[in-house]
């Protein structure tokens, strides 16, 4: 059984479609429907059956499913030990991070990674979802939560300022009627956010006006004058028309983390990252 053929049988599972598995993979959805009658003329029996909701498992193939992610996992382990021994400073070097982070802190260590290593290529995956290091989703990660999965190195980089920020006729607006302000928060799943708690605290009378996992979209929104907005101070600072509101202290930082899969700790590329993510940007008391 060949590794190709089982990382397709892992797409269509975690896809439930020869389409979405091709659009997966890059590849054309003949040629899924090709590899899987391969294991199954191989195993002697159909591993999917088709449902209305989707392919599903038989249970021919519901039996092969654990060695299928162990051999997945070898595979990944051999390529992430093979890409960090490259000795060369080039090829793409995939970040995750949020928009902003990306847009408005981590832009200057782009530019001078590429300007002291032209060959390398920052591909940058936003997005506010965990991206999977052991998987390969990214080559090295920036979010505000520490990172719990085995193998990964981290470490604290910077600690993030927030502030609370609002469009002149949003403040126009509180002068004359506080109680008549909006909240513009993240949205229900990231209501334990601290920013949140804090603005709950501070405006217990406000309503909720709007809200999205995007710090972006809320720039915008609270720039449009749907409502106050706690906002990272790279992003409000920057985003032209927003003001800053003395609301007494200053919402809580928040600490930023990187990691990278311990397999990847030679790939040069991904160390100059660090090294001038470092120079540029770590808090003092935080740097190593």
């Amino acid at each position: 059984m060949e590794w190709s053929d089982v990382r397709i049988f892992l797409a269509v599972l975690r896809s439930g479609s020869y389409g979405e598995a091709a659009r997966r993979l890059g590849v054309s959805h003949p040629t899924i429907g090709r590899r899987i009658k391969v294991l199954e003329d191989e195993a002697g029996q159909a591993l999917f059956r088709r449902t209305s909701d989707g392919l599903v498992l038989t249970d021919a193939g519901d039996g092969i499913v654990s060695a299928a992610e162990a051999m997945e996992q070898s595979a990944l382990s051999m390529e992430r030990r093979l890409l960090g021994n490259h000795e060369r400073l080039e090829g793409i070097l995939r970040i995750g991070c949020a928009d902003w982070f990306a847009a408005y802190v981590l832009a200057p260590v782009f530019m001078a990674l590429i300007g002291q290593h032209p060959a390398v290529v920052p591909e940058v995956i936003a997005g506010y979802r965990l991206s999977d290091l052991a998987r390969r989703d990214v080559d090295i990660a920036f979010r505000i939560v520490p990172f719990t999965e085995p193998d990964v190195v981290q470490r604290r980089l910077m600690s993030m300022p927030y502030g609370l920020y609002g469009s002149p006729a949003t403040l126009k607006q509180m002068a004359d009627d506080p109680a008549s302000v909006g909240l513009i928060v993240m949205n229900e799943a990231q209501s334990h956010f601290p920013d949140v708690a804090w603005m709950r605290d501070r405006f217990p009378g406000a309503r909720l006006a709007f809200g999205s996992t995007s710090r972006s979209v809320q720039a915008q929104m609270c720039l449009r004058g749907a409502g106050l907005a706690v906002l990272p101070r790279p992003l409000g600072d920057a985003t032209a028309g927003l003001l800053r509101v003395d609301a007494g202290e200053a919402p809580p930082s928040r600490d930023v983390w990187v990691g990278y899969h311990q397999d990847l700790k030679r790939m040069d590329r991904l160390r100059a990252l660090i090294e001038i993510a470092d120079a540029m940007l770590s808090t003092p008391d935080q740097a190593s």
